[in-house]
């Protein structure tokens, strides 16, 4: 009797992907800061938000490189990687919180002190230490802090978007008995989310250098649809 089994090897990419894709890796590592972050757009000296390193776009960078170690054959160049990524979490270490939690860049909840947007950024970098398996009492304390800032209804500051990115972050980490509690009424209250239509309502968490608040119609649809996503991978109980 034959059985299927999903194979880890990477897929195949045609010469063409693979240049595309080590260009980008190429200009990722040249973009890096040197006090180890990522900013946006350019590498500098912190003083410009362009040039700023970031916390949450640092987690993102962590998580490709995660996702295309498997198709690096130059040997230089996963060693490279390899010592960027090690100055990039020592980048977030540096920049957590005393009470667990990370900033963001281009992300702001009005509500907070200097409208900083606590649980955006927290859950941005547990994702990355999450996928690229880096066990780390930051880890510990970013979960502490996600958990100690729930809102009594099982939400996170006052948005589907928020909620959703901590719902995503938080599944990673679900099977820990201090973390199931709390992943799953958050889960709950996002599906509820969903049946009411409520995570059609965009909020303005999009914060540009200028002070000027935006919001994007796509953000609560895809950040829900993504958590929605992982809990139905990490075959989450409602």
């Amino acid at each position: 009797m034959m059985t299927s089994e999903k194979s880890n090897s990477p897929p195949l990419l045609s010469e063409r992907e693979r240049t595309a894709a080590l260009a980008g890796i190429r200009w990722l590592l040249a973009l890096q800061n040197w006090d180890g972050g990522i900013p946006t757009f350019c590498q500098g000296w912190g003083m410009l938000p362009f040039d700023q390193s970031s916390t949450d776009i640092t987690a993102h960078v962590l998580r490709a490189f995660q996702a295309w170690r498997n198709f690096l054959t130059d040997d230089a160049l996963k060693r490279k990687m390899e010592r960027a990524e090690e100055r990039m979490f020592a980048f977030l270490e540096r920049t957590q919180q005393k009470n667990g939690a990370w900033f963001p860049l281009w992300f702001g909840n009005q509500t907070m002190p200097d409208d900083v947007n606590p649980y955006y950024g927290t859950a941005k970098v547990l994702l990355a230490l999450a996928e690229t398996k880096k066990e780390h009492i930051m880890t510990f304390n970013g979960l502490r802090y996600l958990i100690a800032s729930q809102n009594v209804d099982g939400s996170w500051g006052n948005s589907v978007e928020e909620t959703a990115v901590v719902v995503e972050a938080l599944s990673m980490f679900a099977d820990r008995a201090e973390v199931a509690e709390t992943y799953h009424r958050g889960l709950n209250w996002l599906v509820e989310a969903v049946e009411s239509d409520r995570f059609l309502e965009a909020s303005p968490i999009g914060l540009y250098f200028a002070k000027l608040w935006y919001y994007e119609d796509l953000y609560p649809i895809n950040f829900t649809a993504s958590a929605l996503q992982r809990a139905v991978e990490n075959e989450s109980v409602l």
